[in-house]
């Protein structure tokens, strides 16, 4: 009986984890085509083994152009993969691409062809897929299907590949065991209570931040009585765009503010008799790493509020009923359903944990392109040259471009939109955005809120990414998406509001070619 079964059906938030086959499940021979030259790399039956005995689907996912060139017969490439499948074990998908690099496929890496169709077959969504290999296009295929990518180097990985990835393992049995640890951090701990209440969720942040917050809020809304948030003025147009959310409660969190006000007696007097007027049963603060939850939680307990949730490193003392770990690079997404679960609230067994809105769909997507150029934080948004010149690259591809901004950025977005593309600058709030990003083929945008909007309403999301922060927590969530920038860059890590270097070169040195070729690649693989 499989570990999935005995759980009682519980999945985390994996389903499946793809193999690229040459260098990470067997030694690579070139145009392999003897059964008999099939060697599994070290550990390899071990890891397998590992992931089918916890329900997890494993499958394959490669390129064999050997036989696109004509060097080896498909019947010599399918007689290769038999024999690795009697070595290793049974695979529930073999997805194989047999083209050549000149055949302009989409299912040879870094296209996402083959891990899509590998996800069709076990009849999962790509984004609950890990894909597992060794070079850089194997992860680069994997978000470009909205899938989590698993590098496992070699000595074929160069080190910009690893510098690029946003998760390592050293080899295939650690990897097997980081899967399977990243699935038990969604597994639900004891309820506080048997009859369902008034939760009161906090996330002070952003508009992006509160969005990322989404799939754990719909998993407290699955068992309360009623889901009321707590959040910043950045924050409120979000939350009542999500699904779950009863009421949206503004206060600014002196403590987790970006620019914030002295603490005011009376407003947290106010905040105090507000929840105590709610009849708040228990709280879950949410934050990012670099905040503290204890000074809201103190708050919290004097109102009344009886059970309160928060990961959180300090000690706590009285402060808290359940004081959650979660590991440093886990996605922001996941770090919050996490918490939610150690509260004991779960996703129900139809919802598969994306971001989503409220707002409807609008229909059939357009193939136009919004570019949005700025960020809140000057060092995670768009250069203002390189804006300019991918706008016009986009429309020399052919492409309907659309340019946004907030009602402050409408001198940028007018230079940036130029006399080629339409100019939407303080024309848009948050929910006009998302139903635009909801019609376009693809959004176009650094390191801020609307990249987490376009993956709550499906948009695939060419990611201009400062990596003033780690990209595995804050890159599009569950969307396909392409990272562009320099990814070890000086500002790698500095948590950077603005950039101290002169020319932007993170972001300053991309080639507007390579934005068109991610979009063109990402307008093949809507999902």
């Amino acid at each position: 009986m499989r570990r999935a079964e005995i759980d009682g059906g519980f999945t985390g938030m994996f389903d499946a984890v793809l193999f690229d086959r040459d260098n990470t499940l067997i030694r690579e021979v070139p145009r392999i085509s003897d059964p008999d030259l099939v060697v599994p790399m070290p550990g390899v039956r071990a890891a397998l083994d590992l992931l089918r005995d916890a329900g997890l689907r494993i499958g394959v996912v490669s390129h064999q152009s050997a036989v696109g060139f004509g060097f080896v017969t498909r019947a010599q490439a399918e007689a290769v993969d038999a024999r690795i499948e009697q070595l290793l074990g049974p695979f529930d998908t073999w997805q194989t691409c047999w083209h050549t690099p000149a055949d302009g496929c989409a299912c040879r890496k870094p296209a996402p062809g083959l891990i899509t169709a590998a996800a069709h077959h076990l009849g999962i969504s790509p984004h609950r897929c890990v894909m597992v290999g060794d070079l850089g296009t194997d992860l680069q295929a994997a978000a470009a299907a909205g899938a989590t990518g698993l590098l496992v180097p070699t000595g074929q990985t160069c080190v910009a590949e690893a510098a690029a990835a946003p998760y390592r393992a050293p080899s295939l049995l650690a990897a097997a065991e980081w899967v399977l640890d990243r699935r038990q951090l969604l597994r639900p701990g004891p309820a506080g209570a048997d009859e369902p209440g008034n939760v009161l969720a906090v996330r002070a942040g952003s508009a992006g931040d509160v969005l990322l917050t989404g799939p754990a809020l719909r998993a407290l809304a699955a068992r309360a009585h009623t889901v009321s948030l707590l959040t910043g003025p950045p924050g409120v147009p979000a939350g009542r765009l999500l699904p779950g959310v009863t009421r949206v409660l503004e206060w600014c969190t002196p403590w987790a503010e970006r620019d914030p006000a002295p603490v005011d007696r009376s407003a947290v007097d106010g905040l105090i008799d507000t929840v105590r007027c709610w009849q708040i049963d228990e709280a879950v603060i949410f934050t990012s790493s670099a905040q503290s939850p204890l000074p809201t939680a103190l708050l919290l307990r004097l109102a009344g509020v009886g059970r309160i949730s928060a990961i959180c490193e300090d000690y706590p003392g009285s402060l808290l009923d359940v004081r959650h770990r979660a590991p440093d690079d886990l996605p922001e997404a996941h770090r919050a359903l996490s918490l939610a679960a150690a509260a004991g609230y779960r996703l129900p067994d139809a919802d598969d944990g994306r971001l989503r809105t409220v707002l409807a769909a609008n229909g059939t997507r357009t193939g136009r392109v919004v570019v949005h150029p700025g960020a809140s934080a000057s060092a995670r948004g768009l250069p203002r040259k390189v804006a300019v010149e991918i706008v016009r690259e986009l429309a020399r591809s052919g492409r309907e471009v659309l340019v946004t901004g907030g009602p402050d950025e409408t001198e940028l977005t007018a230079e940036v939109a130029g006399d080629v593309a339409g100019d939407l600058g303080g024309q848009t709030d948050l929910a006009a955005l998302g139903r635009l990003l909801a019609g376009s083929a693809c959004l176009v945008v650094g390191n801020t809120g609307p990249a987490h909007l376009a993956a709550a309403v499906g948009t695939p999301v060419v990611s201009m990414f400062a990596p003033t922060v780690p990209f595995a927590r804050w890159g599009p969530h569950g969307v396909p998406h392409v990272r562009l920038g320099d990814p070890d860059a000086p500002c790698r890590d500095t948590r950077a509001l603005t950039c101290a270097q002169p020319g932007h070169p993170c972001l300053g040195e991309i080639d507007p070619a390579e934005v068109v070729a991610a979009v063109e690649l990402l307008a093949r693989t809507r999902p």
